[in-house]
């Protein structure tokens, strides 16, 4: 049996109606609209975290801590296990180079600002061609093992 569009309709609950407040005492909501009574607390605009009562506040007493490096390089990482499923799933071609387009098409980085870091996680069986800006030591060690190469840009 087909339903006829006109008898469609949302299941009960579905839909859940706003309370319209500050319309008199008999709805339950009249008078203080909920908010309780006075004090800027009931009011809008509040902005009362860390307001100690015109004391200067102690996240402004405190010192500052700690430095942070305008120069500081952050690089997109890209780990043995993610190569290794990729070229299981045959999306990555070990025996061509592994280079930033070929990385960006697939996905493994998002925006290539600082450059790439090879990091050994995981395990590496194909012997792969890759070309990234840094890499560990251990890295290195294990794709030359497996009889692959790493070459920085």
């Amino acid at each position: 049996m087909t339903a006829i569009l006109e008898q469609l309709s949302d299941n009960k609950g579905a839909r859940k109606s706003k309370v319209r407040v500050g319309r008199g005492i008999g709805s339950g909501k009249g008078k203080t609209s909920g908010r309780g009574v006075k004090g800027q607390k009931s009011r809008s605009g509040v902005a009362i975290n860390g307001f100690e009562g015109g004391q200067m506040p102690i996240h402004r007493r405190l010192p500052k801590r700690g430095f942070n490096n305008i120069s500081r390089k952050e690089y997109e990482v890209v780990n043995f296990s993610t190569l290794s499923t990729l070229v299981k799933e045959k999306k990555l071609d070990p025996k061509k180079d592994i280079t930033n387009e070929v990385l960006l098409s697939l996905g493994l980085i998002k925006n290539n600002k600082d450059g790439i870091k090879l990091l050994a996680k995981g395990e590496l069986t194909t012997a792969i061609k890759i070309e990234v800006n840094k890499a560990s030591k251990k890295a290195i060690e294990l794709v030359e093992k497996a009889g692959g190469s790493v070459k920085f840009i």
